[in-house]
């Protein structure tokens, strides 16, 4: 995005940019302050009450990151958005998002500070959020730590939503599904009854289709707990196909049937609303 007016009376920068983008919300034009996004005569200015004089070229410039050849990202991950302040990743399943406390494992985090630092080696990316290894789709990155702040702050006011294959057929159309999770154990989380060490998990869930033997469900969350997807379709006796973990007898696609197919949220500095969608891959949509 680049935009540009020509100052024709003595103001301050603030109320200039109020004036001349009246369309847009005072909040995102703060956005745009803050981070650098707004140039007079070509230079990036951050203050609100920077003097402006008649004939000054005040531009909004917000710019998608030039991509480089020098680091392509490995089988697996793919880069659906990037621009400044965020990467939008599409990370296959079997990746990391981050690396665990043993160290091990191929990392979504390591491929994307690969990705970046071949343009300039200062750069580095923050994780917003995470996907457990075996479900794949959709996270956000952020590529300063202001922007992660933000991102993370409003996460729960965004919309994020999954699609699972489950065993067997569920009979309700849509629901709510609330339990307690302990979380103290790292490779399985279990629903417990409330404590002062427990909290509750949320999530929206409607039926898409049914087959003989499966359930196509999308989910939306309204807490973010760690694997509460999985216990949620768990103890309502249908387990995602392939999560072993939590009960489940079948694995034909020979991986968690667990997809984050959306994520709408609001850019963290030019306060657009952004909105990604992921088809189900083949593996999975072969099995519904």
């Amino acid at each position: 995005m680049s935009d540009n007016r020509t100052v024709n009376a003595p103001t301050t920068l603030l109320p200039y940019l109020f004036e001349s983008w009246p369309d847009v919300k005072r909040t995102r034009i703060k956005q745009w302050l803050k981070y650098g996004s707004v140039r007079v005569n070509s230079r990036a200015v951050t203050r609100h009450d920077h003097p402006l004089e008649p004939g000054d070229k005040v531009t909004i410039k917000v710019e998608r990151a030039p991509r480089t050849k020098a680091a392509p990202m490995p089988a697996g991950l793919k880069i659906v958005y990037e621009d400044e302040a965020i990467i939008v990743l599409d990370k296959g399943a079997g990746w990391l998002t981050v690396a665990t406390d043993s160290g091990k494992g191929r990392t979504a985090y390591a491929a994307l500070t690969d990705h970046v630092r071949a343009t300039d080696a200062r750069n580095r990316v923050w994780i917003v959020h995470r996907l457990d290894r075996d479900t794949s789709g959709l996270i956000v990155f952020a590529k300063t730590e202001p922007f992660k702040r933000i991102l993370q702050q409003n996460w729960h006011k965004f919309d994020k939503t999954y699609l699972a294959v489950a065993e067997g057929v569920i009979k309700r159309d849509s629901g709510t599904l609330r339990c307690h999770l302990n979380e103290e154990f790292s490779l399985r989380v279990r629903s417990v009854p409330p404590d002062e060490d427990t909290r509750e998990a949320i999530t929206h869930f409607k039926v898409l289709k049914r087959t003989q033997n499966t359930t196509l469900v999308e989910l939306k969350l309204e807490t973010g707990r760690r694997h509460q997807i999985r216990v949620h379709l768990s103890d309502m006796g249908h387990p995602i196909v392939g999560d072993k973990p939590y009960g489940a007898v079948t694995d034909p696609a020979k991986r968690l049937a667990l997809h984050s197919s959306e994520l709408h949220f609001v850019h963290p500095m030019t306060g657009e609303k952004m909105d990604f969608v992921l088809p189900l891959p083949d593996p999975l949509a072969k099995l519904v």
